[in-house]
């Protein structure tokens, strides 16, 4: 949050519950704001939200347009279903396509062939008859073209700027930054500036972020935080700071059913705590998480799971032949399954849909499958952690606990994972693959605990029709971690051959 005055004075609603949380509840009425960003980011679609907030608390709103028509106006909010009614007026300073005739071009209002101070006294006009609370001027580029100098153009913002704080209106102004790279003309004269922003990406599609500048007077939140445009308008998804969400969570063992499991974990995970499950691909890591969705269903609480790698579909088929029915599960209401596209969805607004399902449905359970897609969506590492940091700390805060997997590059020997988060997990299984008695077979061991002590054994676990059966400790083997184990003893704790 950014230094400012209390934010819980009365504010204007943008008609955007996300952006409404970024700016602190919204805009301080009175006052003109700076809504810029390149063509295509969304701004006429945030101008024509924060109209119909207005009109549909009883506030009159105005759209002055000097680049597109009230035709396109309309059409673009048809797109998302609105309709523009009485409560707000359309005043356009563009020319009909008949007026295009060179016979009567002197007389057309088209903004390219007015001086300035006409073109300023026909959006004053109209202000007067229509007498507008909240107002969207789109955009100041053309006023910008205009003024043809930056003083100019200053002066002439300055004068609009006086003009509506003598009437009390909102003023949300759009630019689409043509202006040269660093003009801030107008950042110290608004009262607020927004910034819109698109990156492209190698693969997937485009992301949208947005940044709130400057806001005179009042706390905001801070930093970049991701939007879409969709059907139904622009939703913003306002960066997770975990530290604002405090609940009482109890400190009792949360168990998987599986007594050998629970005895390696030196009784059980803690409640609220994050566990990660790292392994090469195909080892289990999934059935060690969905272990603990059963057991936490069986005592009659909630869980979630986000999976990136597998299809829904896929996964209920697998998990059946375990012992698990997923789908019986998420059909009595106890199991949310969200199947996560990478390629389409932010870092930002995965965090929401985690937290939005949580406190929707009071999760307990919260496992995402795998890290490794969660990192398709955020390419940049550093940014990565930091987005697990505030996630994790949010779900053990609510008393939730997570189970992240993630697959590590190789199948045996040394191997390494994309990204090294085990300093953040409270809690960390490891599982391998090695060779034995001509035949692979799978171990497991917990290479770190926070709360409470934990077996430093290795276990061979399998994976059959009854789910997850583990071994006894392999105190008879050296090097199972390597891959090839040797045999210091017998071969008594080895599970018997045969089965999953």
């Amino acid at each position: 949050m950014q230094a400012g005055a209390d934010s819980a004075t009365t504010a204007t609603s943008t008609g955007i519950g996300g952006l409404d949380d970024v700016l602190a509840g919204g805009l301080a009425p009175g006052h003109v704001y700076l809504l810029e960003g390149n063509p295509g980011t969304g701004k006429t679609t945030i101008g024509l939200s924060f109209l119909m907030a207005g009109a549909a608390a009883g506030e009159r709103g105005l759209y002055i347009t000097l680049s597109e028509t009230e035709a396109e106006l309309r059409a673009s909010a048809a797109s998302h279903g609105w309709v523009i009614d009485g409560g707000i007026d359309i005043f356009e300073l563009t020319p009909p396509e008949t007026l295009l005739d060179p016979d009567q071009q002197q007389s057309l209002l088209y903004s390219s062939d007015l001086e300035l101070g006409e073109t300023t006294r026909l959006m004053f006009q109209a202000m007067e008859r229509i007498q507008p609370r909240r107002i969207v001027l789109d955009s100041l580029s053309e006023i910008r073209l205009l003024a043809q100098g930056s003083l100019r153009y200053r002066r002439q913002i300055l004068a609009m700027k006086h003009y509506f704080a003598r009437r009390d209106v909102t003023v949300l102004m759009l630019d689409d930054l043509t202006s040269e790279p660093g003009d801030k003309t107008l950042h110290s004269v608004v009262h607020g500036v927004v910034k819109l922003e698109d990156v492209a990406t190698d693969y997937g599609a485009d992301r949208r972020r947005l940044r709130v500048v400057k806001y005179r007077g009042r706390a905001f939140r801070g930093g970049y935080h991701d939007y879409t445009i969709r059907t139904g308008g622009v939703a913003v998804f306002p960066r997770l700071v975990a530290s604002e969400h405090r609940a009482e969570v109890g400190h009792a063992l949360v168990t998987s059913d599986v007594t050998a499991l629970d005895s390696l974990l030196g009784g059980g995970i803690a409640q609220g705590s994050s566990t990660l499950v790292l392994g090469p691909a195909g080892t289990g890591k999934s059935t060690f998480a969905i272990q603990f969705v059963a057991a936490a269903i069986r005592r009659g609480e909630k869980a979630a799971m986000f999976i990136f790698d597998e299809e829904a579909g896929s996964l209920l088929r697998r998990t059946r032949t375990l012992g698990f029915d997923l789908a019986a599960m998420r059909d009595a209401g106890m199991l949310h399954i969200e199947q996560v596209d990478a390629a389409e969805l932010s870092p930002g607004e995965f965090a929401h849909r985690v937290r939005d399902t949580v406190m929707r449905d009071q999760v307990k359970t919260v496992v995402i499958d795998s890290l490794n897609g969660y990192q398709s969506a955020m390419p940049q590492e550093n940014e990565l952690v930091l987005h697990i940091h505030e996630l994790l700390q949010y779900l053990n805060r609510q008393g939730a606990s997570t189970f992240l997997t993630v697959a590590q590059h190789g199948l045996f020997g040394d191997m390494r994972a994309p990204v090294d988060i085990t300093y953040l997990a409270d809690t960390v299984v490891l599982l391998r693959y090695f060779e034995a008695v001509g035949a692979v077979r799978r171990a497991v061991s917990v290479i770190k605990k926070r709360s409470g002590g934990h077996e430093d054994t290795i276990r061979e676990f399998r994976i059959g029709p009854d789910g997850l059966q583990l071994g006894e400790p392999l105190t008879q083997f050296q090097g199972v971690l390597h891959g090839v184990p040797v045999l210091i003893g017998d071969r008594s704790p080895m599970l018997a051959t045969g089965g999953g």
